[in-house]
């Protein structure tokens, strides 16, 4: 499947369902009075956030999303039936922008909490409501309101507790292969990865974690050379960094100057992540030699490892787990919550107000 992490929808949820006027017709109750019932409301568009899901390609393909309108009222005060709604499922990590205002309209990182993104129309009152002492036979109702309409941006930003960091052919891709049940593509040639690729790590009985496998990183990824900077956007909600340097390379810590000064230019907040220094292809060292980790200043620890040997790997589940467990939980606060709260579902105005 195509990687797709960008997405413009429109969203035009229902309208609301016309009040009804009406007047009771029965035998032996003369004068029966106003009993037109209120049209229902329209069908909202919802936005969940779904686990299974990590690309936007699903967007492409179809573009248009409309809710149904609310029933009219009928007499006999039968209020009418509630638009369907429609609900769009879409990965954690997605922001949904208003592409016309650029406001941030929600950040959908809790998987499976709807976040209304158009809400429908609330039906019209029906004459029966609008009855009085003074005015016993209203001739008159509401009509419905129309559905919220809007073009919406999607960009999604890929959550990770782990992002994998290295130049082209570093062994990114093997390492997750070793580690998780991910099946990366692998060759010996440059920019083999081509999409960020997740893997969910086993790091011990109690313990995983999500892993993010990404294209490689050339010098000047962040002013548009090879595939850095169209995925650099994706280790900014990673909680840990594993920078991946060459054990055969002459200058391995030149080699982690340039990924992180990479990272800088990119984004200076994603040097304040804690972080680690693994060198990879320990197995091409001779039998019972080991490459020497550099002096990395920052690093919370460097050290040897081979995806296809085996070595190191526990320690790297052991560090990654000692991180992770200090770290604060990714979950959304509080705070953030009531900031999109006006976007949640909620019950339906009544009609009086």
């Amino acid at each position: 499947m195509t990687f797709t992490d960008t997405a413009r929808i429109e969203v035009v949820a229902g309208d609301g369902g016309n009040g009804c006027v009406s007047f009771r017709r029965e035998k032996f109750v003369p004068r029966g009075g106003p009993d037109g019932g209120d049209g229902g409301n329209g069908g909202d568009v919802i936005v969940v956030g779904d686990e299974r899901m990590n690309t936007l390609q699903d967007f492409r393909y179809r573009r248009h999303y409309r809710a149904s309108r609310g029933e009219h009222g009928r007499g006999a005060t039968w209020k009418g039936s509630q638009g369907k709604s429609v609900t769009l499922r879409v990965p954690r990590g997605t922001l949904i922008y208003d592409d016309d205002t650029g406001e941030l309209l929600a950040d959908v990182v809790a998987p499976g909490e709807p976040i209304i993104v158009a809400r429908g129309g609330r039906g019209g009152r029906g004459n029966a409501r609008f009855a009085t002492p003074t005015r016993q036979a209203p001739d008159f109702a509401e009509p419905g309101r129309s559905g919220e309409a809007r073009v919406l941006r999607l960009e999604l930003k890929l959550l990770a507790d782990v992002g994998l960091v290295g130049f082209p052919n570093v062994g990114k891709s093997t390492l997750l292969a070793a580690i998780s049940a991910a099946r990366p593509k692998i060759a010996d040639y440059p920019f083999t990865t081509l999409v960020p690729n997740l893997g969910v790590v086993e790091i011990d009985a109690y313990m995983t974690c999500v892993m993010a496998d990404m294209p490689g990183l050339i010098e000047g990824a962040h002013a548009g050379k090879g595939l850095g900077i169209q995925f650099l956007k994706h280790i900014e909600r990673t909680r840990v960094l594993v920078f991946l340097v060459e054990s055969t390379s002459e200058q391995p810590l030149e080699d982690l100057r340039v990924l992180r000064e990479e990272l800088r230019q990119f984004d200076e907040s994603l040097l304040d992540k804690p972080w680690l220094l693994v060198l990879t292809k320990a197995d091409l060292w001779p039998p019972g030699e080991l490459p020497t980790p550099p002096n990395a200043p920052g690093a919370t620890a460097a050290f040897p490892i081979s995806a296809v040997s085996g070595l190191g790997l526990n320690r790297l589940r052991h560090e990654l787990a000692s991180l992770l467990r200090e770290l604060p939980d990714p979950r959304p606060t509080s705070a953030e919550r009531e900031r999109f709260s006006q976007h949640l579902p909620t019950e339906a105005p009544d009609a009086d107000g």
